[in-house]
């Protein structure tokens, strides 16, 4: 085990401790109704798939809703029917991610899906979900999840969360020439490192594009490939796993000498700058798709708290796993104003799709999901820098100015007036 992996271990023990004494000192908990009443009516299936076994764990976001949906169903379910959370992994496997896609739609019978979070997922299902009236709240993470009318992710999403990263490095580190790096997986070229590279082209910022296979994961040779380029910063856009051995990668080379390294959201993990030692003290940026996660507000410290008493220790608690909670909080909320006799897909489908103006203090602005044609309502960003073993505040909520949001701001903007 090298020196970050043990590290990252050892953290991850702490985190349950420290998140616990956190949530002690938070208000009592609040889900659903709130009652202290078990449900005990007919269960509402919903559904959630998951990357889990292949080269990370997506599943932290279904840790969450886990979490969160236990709390309800020990406090009035929905008005007295308790929901029940089927999870399935995809394995990172396009055919997997269908087969039980179909499973959960067709012979469970979900009503919805909530808090997904696969690389695999959209794209395998976002047919199927039209097809069925399936409505989809979710992690995004590939272009398929910010392009169907039925998949409504809460977060920002790797191309949003890249370009706030990016911004945020141009205008306060001097960025001028930046290097993409990521897995070679379909879309990260196009989508993810092409996105950076249009906003550069607007911005004076030049991107340049190195993949990895990720079978392989070589990321000495493709960091110095790139550090070859000579560039002013490097984006890693991997999950925290891959983060942390490119990072390991580039110490061992001592890149971070005359290079600054960030990364997409994935990387904003308690623990993490603990991990990845001293050596990336004020060196390694992230960018943040909901607000901190220490952050003091009672909806982040309701989330701590419902972790802490409804999920595991091990669970991680990360940028993922706020979005899990939201989207679960939002579900339910949803489900609360219907007849508990009439819910069905086609009412649960409707109800979300009427949600609108939702707040919370742990998003940088509010969210909805609506009737368009694709959604990508949450595109207000932060950046946080690793300091002193933690993560330290380096900007505050900033919008993201993504060329391919000109259709989102515009109806944004035609709803306003």
């Amino acid at each position: 085990m090298n020196r970050i992996a043990s590290n990252l271990l050892c953290a991850v023990m702490l985190i349950g401790g420290l998140l616990a004494g956190q949530s002690a000192r938070a208000a009592a908990l609040v889900c659903g109704l709130n009652n202290g009443k078990v449900a005990s009516g007919t269960p509402i299936p919903i559904g959630s798939i998951n990357g889990v076994t292949g080269p990370d764990d997506f599943s932290s976001s279904a840790k969450a809703a886990v979490a969160y949906f236990k709390c309800v169903n020990q406090n009035g379910g929905i008005n007295g029917r308790p929901v029940d959370y089927l999870t399935a992994d995809d394995q990172w496997r396009p055919e997997t991610a269908a087969s039980v896609a179909i499973k959960l739609v067709k012979d469970d019978n979900v009503v919805a899906m909530i808090g997904s979070n696969s690389i695999i997922e959209c794209g395998a299902n976002a047919p199927l979900y039209n097809r069925e009236n399936v409505v989809v709240i979710d992690i995004g993470v590939v272009h398929e999840c910010f392009t169907s009318k039925n998949i409504a992710p809460i977060n920002e999403g790797p191309r949003l969360s890249g370009v706030g990263m990016e911004r945020f490095a141009a205008e306060h580190l001097g960025v001028k020439k930046m290097a993409c790096v990521g897995w070679n997986l379909p879309g990260s070229r196009e989508w993810l490192c092409g996105g950076f590279e249009a906003w550069g082209r607007l911005h004076g910022v030049e991107v340049k594009t190195y993949m990895i296979d990720p079978s392989s994961s070589d990321y000495t040779s493709a960091l110095l490939q790139a550090a070859e380029w000579h560039p002013d910063a490097i984006l890693l856009c991997f999950t925290k796993g891959g983060i942390m051995q490119a990072l390991s990668a580039a110490e061992d080379q001592d890149l971070g000498e005359k290079i600054k390294f960030m990364s997409l959201a994935s990387g904003y993990v308690v623990g993490l700058p603990k991990a990845i030692g001293d050596y990336w003290n004020n060196r390694f940026w992230t960018d943040l798709e909901f607000t901190p996660l220490d952050g003091t507000g009672a909806d982040n410290q309701n989330w701590l708290a419902i972790m802490d008493k409804y999920g595991s220790p091990s669970d991680p608690r990360d940028t993922f796993s706020q979005g899990g909670y939201l989207a679960a909080k939002i579900a339910t909320a949803a489900m609360l104003k219907l007849d508990p006799n009439k819910i069905d897909r086609t009412s649960v489908a409707n109800a979300l799709r009427a949600v609108h103006d939702f707040h919370s203090d742990m998003m940088c602005g509010p969210w909805y999901f609506g009737n368009g044609s694709r959604h990508n309502a949450n595109h207000v960003g932060m950046v946080a820098v690793a300091h002193d073993g933690d993560w330290k505040p380096a900007s505050s909520c900033f919008n993201i100015d993504d060329p391919e949001l000109e259709d989102i701001l515009g109806a944004e903007k035609s709803a306003r007036n």
